[in-house]
């Protein structure tokens, strides 16, 4: 199978970078260099630049109706061209064939879902103090947006910015990450195919640093969204702030899992353990803190040991494979670490708990038992396949604890008890919590954190506000 080697999109033209750098594409399962993507520099991103703030003046004035229709073209192309870009996805990225599917075919849903809502994009008419006056709130699109995506969801993380964006009337710059490079320029593709004019969107990738510092301070450049960890989105909002810029911050989590005493527990240990290594750990919302009631520690340990014993690990391309390779060698160096902290700490290993071979960047499935609250894993978020789990006592004691740190992006929760689940609704300090059940980040609902895990929303209608100028018009008419 050809791996396409990826160009930058500036005006609608699909070209090298003005001093030809590229920059190798590894797969993360052999090791081997499988193609190149273009570097951008500073020429590249003036005319991105100015590609952006024209194709802002054209966009903003297209009936949100005709937006709509090319969205679902679009939507309706990457079904069409979802096994093709799976399988680019895999060979880039890693993860399982069927995992890349899926997240191909969402992103068809979430454009088909913001197509849609772009529709409902509402002012209103205020009634007026003084007679003849006429007073109106209009809602105007921000203007040139700069997205900054991560590896984890190369599709994922640009579509649910760019589709907001695109549905509001604005222009984008993606600046896409340099490992994964061709899944994200395949939506891009499709959304050009289906007819976003030139110079709506721009798509490059170089040096994060370089960019990040040139574009967001750009007068051109209205808005910035980023998804990523929280030290390098508390850099990137300060920087936003200098300049007065709106951000939509989605930054790194460290999810709890709280499993009392009533809960199902083939349940939670089934949900759980498929939800900690899907991607092999490495997505935002993946439960990482377990806080299991002490009665049931040790069943539900021995079950979720089980469970991740049991998987096979292997090439994401292969049939049979549930779990691909960690992305990159850092994940493997970490997974490391934190595994001889958590041991060192008198952390008991019950699966896993070693690097697979030495070819590529495979991590065992890994599930660590009686873990200190001083180990790293209990406060700082892994990010890969290892699953830490202690024991509590009562039910505010495992809330106190999945509040302790400044997280809170997402949570999970087991229990029979309506009384438990409204206790958890209200205390557990997370933007997105899900009680009995996997994770469910659909198109409609909200979905980002609060404290120190971002702000904003890339989900639901509130996912268009922060694309949206609000202005007040009053006019005497006589």
């Amino acid at each position: 199978m050809e791996y396409p080697d990826t160009q930058l999109l500036i005006d609608g033209e699909w070209r090298d970078s003005h001093d030809g750098r590229t920059l190798a594409v590894v797969n993360p399962a052999t090791g081997d260099e499988i193609g190149r993507v273009a570097h951008a520099g500073v020429p590249d991103l003036d005319a991105a630049l100015r590609a952006a703030q024209s194709g802002f003046e054209s966009w903003r004035d297209v009936l949100p109706i005709e937006r709509a229709k090319i969205m679902r073209r679009a939507a309706a192309l990457m079904r069409e061209r979802a096994e093709a870009t799976a399988k680019v996805l895999t060979r880039e990225q890693g993860k399982p064939l069927a995992e890349a599917r899926a997240e191909c075919l969402a992103s068809a849903e979430i454009l088909d879902w913001f197509a849609d809502e772009g529709l409902r994009v509402y002012g209103r008419v205020v009634p007026a103090r003084i007679a003849s006056t006429q007073q109106l709130v209009i809602k105007d699109p921000v203007g040139p947006v700069a997205m900054f995506t991560p590896w984890n969801f190369p599709i994922n993380q640009v579509v649910r910015k760019a589709a907001a964006a695109l549905a509001t009337g604005c222009s984008i710059i993606v600046k896409a990450a340099e490992e994964t490079p061709a899944a994200p320029a395949a939506l891009i593709r499709a959304l050009v195919d289906a007819g976003v004019p030139a110079g709506v969107m721009g798509l490059v990738y170089g040096s994060p640093d370089e960019i990040s510092r040139y574009l967001i301070p750009h007068p051109v450049i209205r808005k910035i969204s980023f998804t990523g960890s929280t030290a390098v989105g508390k850099k990137l909002a300060a920087l936003a702030g200098q300049s007065m810029k709106r951000a939509t911050m989605e930054l790194g989590g460290h999810a709890p899992v709280i499993v009392a005493e009533d809960a199902d527990l083939e349940l939670a240990i089934r949900v759980s353990a498929a939800a900690k290594f899907r991607n092999a750990g490495q997505v935002c919302i993946s439960p990482t803190r377990f806080l299991v009631q002490a009665s049931l520690l040790k069943e539900f340990a021995e079950g979720f040991a089980r469970y991740a014993a049991g998987l096979r690990v292997g090439d994401g391309l292969a049939a049979d494979t549930q779990m691909g390779p960690l992305a990159n060698p850092r994940r493997v160096a970490a997974m490391t670490d934190f595994l001889e902290d958590a041991v060192r700490h008198g952390a008991e290993v019950l699966a896993g708990g070693r690097r697979i071979g030495d070819k590529g960047n495979f991590f065992a499935p890994t599930v660590l038992t009686n873990v200190p609250l001083e180990a790293k894993v209990f406060n700082d978020e892994p990010f890969g396949p290892m699953a830490a789990l202690k024991s509590f006592e009562r039910l505010e004691d495992a809330i106190t604890e999945a509040n302790r740190l400044s997280y809170g992006l997402a949570g999970y929760a087991f229990t029979r008890s309506v009384t438990n689940a409204a206790l958890l609704t209200r205390r557990v300090e997370v933007g997105m919590l899900w009680i009995n059940q996997p994770a469910t980040p659909t198109a409609e609902l909200p979905f980002g954190g609060i404290k120190e895990s971002g702000y904003g929303t890339e989900g639901g209608p509130e996912a268009l506000e922060p694309y949206l100028n609000t202005r007040s018009i009053s006019m005497f008419v006589g």
